[in-house]
């Protein structure tokens, strides 16, 4: 066997191993260079793929849970908390089964989604999608996030994705039933502050924050349902201010146009954002839920009531549930007395049982039981879930098979398996989102200029980059030092011998002496290190660039970065590109490569 097959037939075992996640993707592709074969199509499945395991990732960076990391690795110690294992199709057909036998008013869900989603720029596909649910056969796969500036954050684009492929792949699996990816619009969050800005790395790589501010300033006071709340003028400079800090590329314009037909003056948050979203997946049938709905409310009528009459039933079961997750794990959320929130003279209060009454936190509002129970029979729109009941009043309204969710979220709901039974709903497979980093190009020559692996990426900055300037310098000052620092103690040690024999009282000076010396030389190199640095500033710009873009303020990309940066640089076709290169069944942090 000649040089040249031996070669092929090692990047074909290495090629599995990539699949397998045990030889990165990186040192792959230099092999394919070697080879010549970047453009063979049997490699170009992997060409571009590397993996990072969760536990991996710094914590510093926004670092994943123990629990998270067991629910992921289907650990035993964590599948008692989670009904259906989400790699399994078993799981998915006992929720099937579940679901079949759990009755919903779907024609008067159907009806509000046609009335949203053509506020939202619904597609074709997306009122095919809405006329399909009201048919008993066809069930939803859901996700939800805050109704965000642009979006958000990264991660609500790999959420989307993940849900959409998902409802397709379920689609391919189970043909005699049909599947629909619902994003769930969690518009009715009072938390102003989480939801009004975006971020963008600027052409040095820091972060800019472009923020709305109603009359140029934060509300200082609760704004209600974030999601109702309409953009007024000053939306137009923070877009403005958006199109200025942006890189101008040829996508600029209409990429800029595209926005301001999104946000504009008048438009809520919640329209905004699905609107945003449709222009981001078109093709895709998405739809949109607002919850905050009277013909809604009413469907969730008995549950409001059940929850204002029984408490604390609800929060016991948690507390329980809490206790028992607790003995290995933590818990993710607290539950409240009453795990409602009340709509009052435009702001959204928490729901407080007081000796005889309620009250609404933070005013001097109260409530008799009376009052509060009639409020949930006749003008239930005046109530709103908060983070315990949230999911319980999303399954109780759609058919959900499966629920789409971030860490996060993965951890709360192990809090909530008998709270679903408590009400008697369905409880979702629990699905965890896509996780990814996108790697630009710029970013991976500066790997394989420094013979780099990603991971070294998400290492102590400061000592990659120490590592960097002494694989570049000519003068390694690591080496030197231990060279100087060893031979000084030997000295020292000789002298410590001679002094002993001497006079036993002067080692007390000896190690003061050495102590100085040991620290006069540590200051030396840190000085050393300066001076190698500003020797090498271009060496050393190009690594703290290519650590900012994968850990932008150091945190992950996916919790950082709006998808707009990406857009204005690579133009629409990145959306398509993404949705290709993303693996939902990956189950670890994945690098796409630009």
């Amino acid at each position: 066997m000649d040089c040249m097959s031996r070669g092929i037939n090692d990047l074909q075992g290495t090629r599995n191993a990539v699949l397998d996640r045990s030889v990165p993707a990186l040192r792959f592709r230099q092999m394919l260079q070697k080879f010549g074969l970047e453009s063979n199509g049997y490699f170009a499945d992997i060409r571009h793929m590397n993996w990072i395991e969760y536990s991996r990732l710094p914590s510093a960076a926004g670092g994943y849970s123990e629990l998270y990391l067991d629910f992921i690795a289907g650990a035993s110690s964590a599948r008692p908390f989670y009904p259906f294992s989400f790699r399994e199709n078993s799981g998915f057909e006992s929720i099937l089964r579940l679901q079949q036998e759990h009755p919903r008013d779907r024609t008067v869900i159907a009806g509000v989604l046609r009335e949203q989603n053509a506020r939202f720029g619904a597609s074709a596909r997306t009122l095919q999608h809405i006329a399909a649910l009201e048919n008993p056969s066809t069930y939803a796969v859901v996700t939800g996030q805050q109704v965000g500036i642009l979006g958000g954050a990264f991660y609500t684009v790999l959420k989307t994705l993940t849900t959409i492929q998902l409802a397709a792949r379920l689609q391919e699996k189970y043909p005699l039933f049909t599947f629909v990816p619902v994003f769930w619009l969690e518009g009715e969050d009072h938390d102003f502050a989480e939801m009004h800005y975006a971020q963008f790395p600027d052409p040095s790589g820091a972060l800019a924050k472009f923020e709305y501010l109603p009359g140029g300033v934060l509300p200082e006071r609760n704004p209600g349902a974030v999601g109702e709340i309409r953009f007024d003028h000053s939306i137009a400079n923070v877009l403005e201010a958006l199109e200025k800090g942006l890189q101008p590329t040829e996508f600029t314009p209409p990429l800029m146009a595209s926005i301001r037909e999104c946000y504009a003056e008048g438009v809520s948050f919640n329209e905004a954002f699905a609107r945003w979203l449709n222009r981001l997946f078109p093709d895709d049938g998405l739809v949109f839920m607002s919850v905050n709905h009277p013909t809604l409310k009413k469907q969730l009528s008995p549950l409001f009531l059940r929850e204002i009459t029984e408490f604390p039933a609800s929060s016991q079961i948690v507390i329980g549930q809490s206790a028992e997750l607790e003995k290995t794990y933590h818990a993710q959320v607290k539950p409240k007395s009453v795990n409602l929130f009340l709509f009052h003279k435009g702001g959204r209060y928490s729901i407080e049982p007081r000796e005889n009454d309620f009250s609404l936190r933070g005013t001097r509002h109260f409530l008799t039981p009376d009052e509060l129970a009639a409020i949930a029979r006749d003008t239930p729109e005046q109530l709103s879930p908060n983070v315990i009941l949230r999911p319980i009043v999303q399954d109780t309204l759609l058919p959900t098979v499966a629920y789409v969710a971030g860490p996060s979220e993965v951890a709360y709901h192990a809090q909530l398996t008998p709270l679903y039974g408590h009400f008697g709903v369905p409880q979702p497979v629990l699905y965890p989102r896509a996780s990814a980093t996108v790697v630009e190009e710029r970013v991976r020559r500066v790997l394989e200029k420094y013979s780099l692996e990603i991971q070294d990426l998400y290492g102590d900055p400061g000592l990659l980059t120490n590592r960097i300037l002494e694989q570049i310098s000519e003068i390694k000052l690591d080496d030197l030092f231990d060279r100087t620092g060893k031979g000084i103690q030997t000295q020292l040690n000789e002298l410590r011998f001679g002094l002993k024999e001497l006079d036993p009282t002067l080692l007390g000076a000896l190690d003061t002496v050495a102590g100085k010396i040991d620290s006069s030389l540590g200051q030396l190199k840190e000085k050393s290190v300066g001076a190698q640095k500003k020797r090498n500033e271009t060496a050393v710009r190009q690594i703290e660039r290519a650590v900012a873009s994968v850990l932008p303020g150091g945190t992950l990309q996916e919790r950082q970065v709006n998808i707009v940066y990406f857009l204005n640089k690579y133009g629409p076709g990145f959306m398509k590109w993404l949705a290709g290169e993303i693996d939902i069944n990956g189950f670890q942090h994945q690098i796409v490569s630009l």
